[in-house]
């Protein structure tokens, strides 16, 4: 296995070969998958952009926009300008208020460029809106038909700190590239926010008067975690609502059918798209916002207003999702569907078609891949049956358990068919703010630990969704401890109900769950192996490192250079020398999330102590591996770093 070390810097990345030893027939057939729908206001049709994920795992690269009659099935593929090409994407589909006409944008492959598009109900005559030299997304329409946008002139990347980092080459200090609230008027792009402030989401007001929306001035990938709600309008931005603390967060804005009241999400989140808090309400003329949901043991995720003006909620709450309602008059929600599924939706959070009230989801589970379901909410059907044939080899179970006062959650998956004690993997989720709720297991490392034997274990430790604003406020000032605890004590409900061999323990995760594997190695033997993917190794030197430092002063405190002795505490880097369990650690060269310089380092210090290790960097990749050859071979190591040591 000499062949598993390399560095792979960004001219170039060799890709070894390595054998592997199947006990079982991997999964030969692309899982399909939607990433974004829409349904028409009169209910009769979904718009979706969809495609086949590589055998890798990860998203497609070839992307359909398809409409289907929900009353018979059938589907209607449109024919791109660019056909059917990588990287041609159609995005965020928006059916005009009266049904007649589906909005999508398209990027062309190889720019950040993007043309506007429509084409009547059947998917057939394709009309150029316009051309833009920059990003556009989340395409909405008002009530009168005209469509709106958020969109960067010259964008230097794509919208989101996920996405592959700008070359830092050049002046620094200048203006970045802002993305803003535009209307497409005249076959042209006019805009309603200032030049100087990032939107991040926007609603718009009923009367097409204007827009409320989440935004914060400079850079739109770092300044999320600051920004505040507006009102855009003719007569400029007006302050709405701004966070009374560092650990809140805003994201959701929905403006009521009325045009009286704003209801967003507040709360401890760590990545911008990871949306998780209290429902609060804020009237749009102005005055003091109030928090509907105080005290809840859930978290809500997105908030909808119905056709008929009643709030709705999706709420994360253990190990299930709900859709609740929320009372005009406070009190508890009333829940009208819940279940062990993951549902995603569109930008809006759930699409619901007025006057139909028809909404439209994408809902999965561990047993179960992706389908669009139709219906009422919470009354939904399936639309779709693509992925039908496709089996589950493991079965999944929710495990809870108490450690210090807590009610901690997680999910523990075993191979169908296995004898014997079983090495199992533990993998610790991204945020720390998110959470590990049911999705099928398809091509991927995950698919392939299964098959290779392995039971795998997701813990929701403290500070993840799912068990109300304190529980996710657990691990502020305390990361590596309370959670690895949580996690630890998890580990030992999973021996109890599976045949867990405790000797043959592994650790992997990325981003938050790569720090914890970086350091979680620090603090005790009783990993055997570990995968670390975009950990951070040293808090002090990250802060300076990173492209969103923002996001550390809810959870530290203080910055780096007033509490140094906060991010050491927790900074795998200050106790190295306890390492001894080998471990594999890899990361895209162009993240701005978690630099490659925290893997290298961490890398650099196992290295020269004697620990086994190894280092993959793979070029071009933000944070989170997408290119489907640069998965495979991840794969391909992680699974051989885990026979080597646990088998």
């Amino acid at each position: 296995m000499k062949n598993l070390t390399i560095a792979a810097i960004a001219s170039g990345l060799a890709i070894a070969a390595i054998a592997s030893s199947a006990t079982a027939a991997p999964l030969d057939r692309p899982i399909h998958r939607f990433l974004a729908i829409a349904v028409s206001p009169d209910g009769q049709r979904v718009a979706s952009v969809e495609g086949d994920a590589p055998l890798s795992g990860g998203y497609p690269t070839v992307r359909d926009l398809v409409i289907r009659d929900v009353a018979s099935g059938a589907a209607t593929t449109v024919a791109l300008p660019c056909g059917r090409v990588a990287q041609c994407w159609p995005a965020s589909p928006a059916w005009s208020p009266d049904g007649r006409t589906l909005a999508f944008a398209l990027r062309k492959p190889g720019s950040h460029a993007r043309s506007l598009y429509s084409v009547d109900p059947s998917g057939a005559h394709p009309t150029s809106l316009a051309d833009f030299d920059g990003t556009v997304i989340d395409l909405k329409f008002s009530r009168t038909g005209r469509l709106a946008m958020l969109a960067t002139v010259g964008a230097d990347k794509e919208v989101g700190a996920r996405e592959a980092g700008a070359p830092f080459t050049g002046e620094l200090s200048g203006p970045p590239p802002e993305q803003r609230i535009a209307t497409l008027d005249d076959g042209r792009l006019v805009f309603h926010s200032p030049s100087d402030h990032f939107v991040y989401e926007y609603d718009w007001l009923p009367d097409g008067s204007g827009f409320v929306g989440t935004a914060a001035q400079g850079d739109g990938d770092n300044n999320w975690w600051i920004a505040k709600l507006f009102a855009f309008t003719d007569a400029g931005p007006r302050l709405l609502f701004a966070p009374p603390t560092p650990q809140n967060q805003i994201a959701n804005p929905r403006v009521s059918p009325d045009g009286r009241t704003v209801a967003f999400i507040s709360g401890l989140m760590s990545d911008f798209g990871s949306t998780g808090g209290d429902i609060f309400t804020v009237p749009v003329a102005g005055g003091a916002a109030s928090d509907i949901t105080p005290g809840a043991k859930a978290t809500a995720t997105f908030v909808a207003w119905g056709c008929d003006g009643q709030l709705l909620a999706q709420m994360l709450a253990g190990d299930q999702t709900q859709i609740a309602r929320l009372p005009a008059g406070g009190g508890a929600p009333a829940v009208l569907w819940s279940g062990a599924e993951t549902l995603q939706s569109d930008d809006s959070g759930l699409p619901i078609g007025c006057p139909s009230s028809q909404s439209a989801v994408v809902h999965e589970s561990f047993t179960a891949a992706q389908e669009i379901e139709v219906g009422r909410v919470g009354a939904w059907h399936d639309l779709t049956h693509v992925n039908a044939d496709i089996t589950a080899a493991y079965t999944a179970q929710s495990l809870t358990w108490t450690n210090e006062g807590s009610s901690v959650q997680g999910w523990l998956l075993t191979p169908n068919g296995a004898n014997g004690k079983l090495a199992l993997i533990t993998t610790v989720h991204g945020g720390p703010a998110a959470a590990v709720t049911p999705q099928f297991i398809g091509p991927g490392a995950n698919r392939a630990l299964l098959e290779h034997g392995y039971a795998l274990f997701f813990p929701n430790p403290r500070g993840s969704f799912g068990q109300g604003e304190a529980f996710v406020h657990g691990n502020i000032r305390d990361f590596g401890y309370g959670d690895l605890r949580d996690i630890l004590v998890g580990i030992d409900a999973a021996e109890k109900v599976a045949p867990i061999d405790d000797a043959r323990l592994g650790l992997t995760g990325g981003s938050y769950g790569g720090f914890m594997t970086m350091f979680a190695v620090t603090q005790t033997g009783r990993f055997k192996a570990g995968v670390a993917s975009a950990g951070i190794s040293d808090w002090l030197s990250y802060y300076g490192e990173n492209g969103i430092d923002q996001w550390m002063i809810p959870y530290f405190g203080a910055s780096a250079y007033d509490d140094p002795a906060a991010y050491a505490r927790v900074s795998a880097i200050s106790f190295i020398h306890n390492v001894k369990t080998p471990v594999f650690a890899y990361v895209g060269a162009a993240d701005i999330e978690c630099p490659p310089e925290q893997t290298k380092e961490f890398w650099h210090a196992l290295h020269d102590l004697g620990v086994p290790t190894s280092l993959a960097i793979y070029p071009g990749e933000g944070h989170g591996l997408r290119d489907p050859a640069h998965l495979a071979d991840a794969e391909q190591r992680e699974l051989a770093w885990f026979d080597k040591y646990l088998k």
